[in-house]
Order: structure tokens, then sequence, then C-alpha cells
């Protein structure tokens, strides 16, 4: 479907009725995450109540369709298509928050380790870095890249533990 000879409202009306996802937007180099802030977060949802940390430059927010119990998103506020396009300050600075987070993860969700990626795929992306914990009865590699995704389940004790970890 060629969305760019359409309207930005029109694209907001394919994406509620369920014709339009991420995949298409990125196919017609619009950035979906650009897109869903930008546009009251009509597809993905807000991830207010998942938030664990912002500053100036990131929001670190819990999955909100894990591969794994405490799966964490670290995404830069300005758009970059992917690591290649970040600045060494940002790069510098999204890995020294990842620790943090990772750490942070482990302790809170008592994972064996946590698995740090990025995935930023086809023409038009958004640089993130995702958070995947690992667990002691799992088995370790890569397959815990592409574990199946599961529902959000909201836990306010780990949320608010992460938050305060954060935050110090």
């Amino acid at each position: 479907m060629d969305l760019k000879s359409i309207s930005k409202e029109e694209i907001i009306n394919l994406i509620k009725e369920g014709k339009v996802d991420a995949k298409e937007l990125t196919n017609n180099g619009i950035c979906p995450t650009c897109f869903d802030k930008e546009n009251d977060f009509v597809l993905y949802g807000s991830n207010e109540n998942k938030m664990l940390y912002e500053d100036d430059m990131f929001q670190c927010y819990l999955v909100g369709n894990p591969r794994a119990e405490g799966h964490t998103a670290i995404c830069t506020k300005k758009h970059f298509k992917d690591m290649m396009e970040i600045d060494d300050d940002t790069c510098t600075r999204v890995f020294i928050l990842a620790k943090k987070v990772m750490n942070a993860i482990k302790k809170v969700y008592k994972s064996e380790s946590v698995y740090l990626c990025t995935m930023c795929d086809g023409p038009m992306n958004h640089f993130h870095v995702q958070l995947i914990p690992r667990y002691s009865f799992e088995k370790r590699g890569s397959n815990n890249f592409v574990k199946p995704r599961m529902e959000y389940k909201e836990d306010l004790d780990k949320l608010n533990e992460i938050r305060n970890l954060l935050n110090k």
C-alpha cells in the first residue's frame, strides 16, 4: 500500500481500522515510532504506565508485548535510523544507561542474565536497544531474541523498584 499519497489523517484512520501497521509504515519510509509519538500513540499506545526512566535524550520502558518478564526498551527521543547514525555522545550515554537498567532488571526480576540487542530493520526505523532477561530455567543463546511474545502483565511493585533504582 502506498501511504505517501494519502494524508496523515487517512493513515491514522487506516491504523485504527487495523489496515496499516508498523511494517507498512516502515516499508513506506515512515518511522513508526516517530509517527506514533506525533499522533497521540495511535499505533503502539502510550507507554506512560510502563515508563521506568526518562530524561532529555531517552525513554526507557517495559515492552508491551515482551519476550520475557522484564523485557525493556531504551528508545532515543531524537530520530536515528540505527546505531550507525547516532553520535558518539548518544552512543556512550545509551550504553551507560543500558548497563544500569540491565543491573536493575537482573536484581528485580531475579534473572540470570540480561541480553542487549538492537534490531533496527528496513528502510525506516527508530534506534532503540532491547534488554531481554534470561532466566536460569531457559537455555542460553540467541534463541532468546526470538522467543514468542507474551501479554504484558503489570507488576507495580517491580515497576516501582526498578524506577527507584534508576532514579538514584
